[in-house]
């Protein structure tokens, strides 16, 4: 058994379902082993039932090895209104599943509850542009999001990880302040000099729209001509999220935690192409 060494945590992404390890090197390979292990022997699995079963013994094993290795800490990246049980986020199932899986282990954390990420916003208008697109298609209605950046969300959880004086915290990592999409939309034009138009969508309006633009609804589709590296089952549940105001949490730890205001969207549309998607990885 491993001494546990001083200022040990672990990042836990949630979001990607994997962990990042930033510990000392006696436990960095030890966690590496066993996690490693875990997913080695998974198979291929897709949203809905199956995917959450997958999620749920994955992150059990995990908070399970970490356990095991003596981790000091965990640091985990989850979503606003996490723990409302009204959530209908399908990718809100198996955070606060992971979230309580933590609470009710002997570990130390804190829960980074992340607002949506911006860059994947700016990535689809861009994506827009260049399609010749004139209007995009949402079901978002009027809810508001307060959208951050990934570098903000990463800033976050770096000043989590070197933070000794947070234990068993829950913070919303929100952005600067609350837009609609049509907000979005029109701060985007704006920078761009382009005018695409908002096209409100019910969600089985929307499931329809991405059906037909060949998006798969889980990650069992072929992605190989899809123009979004996304599943659309994420992304209607998300919108539903936003439409019934759930993500519109006035309460942000941003500042508190990191010392500095988040972007705006207009400084991220400044420098355009730092603030993009990138690579995708939709069946990890």
């Amino acid at each position: 058994q491993a001494t546990q060494p001083e200022n040990s945590s672990t990042v836990l992404n949630g979001q990607l379902g994997s962990i990042w390890i930033n510990i000392r090197d006696c436990y960095k390979d030890k966690i590496r082993e066993m996690y490693n292990a875990l997913i080695t022997n998974g198979e291929k699995t897709k949203f809905g039932y199956d995917y959450t079963i997958k999620y749920f013994e994955d992150h059990q094993n995990v908070v399970e090895a970490c356990v095991k290795a003596n981790v000091r800490q965990i640091v985990y990246t989850s979503v606003l209104s996490d723990s409302h049980p009204l959530n209908p986020s399908i990718e809100n199932i198996d955070h606060s599943f992971t979230e309580a899986i933590i609470q009710n282990s002997p570990l130390d954390y804190i829960f980074l509850r992340n607002s949506l990420f911006a860059e994947a916003f700016i990535s689809d208008y861009l994506r827009a542009v260049d399609a010749k697109e004139e209007v995009i298609s949402k079901n978002m209605g009027d809810g508001r999001v307060w959208f951050i950046s990934r570098r903000d969300a990463a800033f976050a959880a770096s000043c989590a990880l070197s933070n000794d004086l947070l234990h068993r915290e829950v913070l919303n990592i929100n952005g600067i302040e609350p837009i609609s999409y049509q907000n979005f939309l029109d701060i985007a034009n704006k920078a761009t000099g382009n005018h695409i138009a908002y096209n409100k969508l019910t969600d089985d309006e929307l499931y329809a729209y991405f059906d037909s633009i060949g998006v798969p609804r889980d990650t069992d589709g072929d992605f190989s001509k899809s123009p979004i590296q996304a599943t659309s089952e994420g992304m209607v549940s998300f919108g539903t999220t936003v439409t019934e105001g759930f993500l519109d949490v006035p309460v942000s730890d941003f500042v508190k935690l990191t010392g500095r205001k988040p972007l705006s969207l207009s400084e991220m549309f400044e420098n355009v192409d730092d603030y993009l998607l990138g690579e995708r990885h939709t069946v990890e």
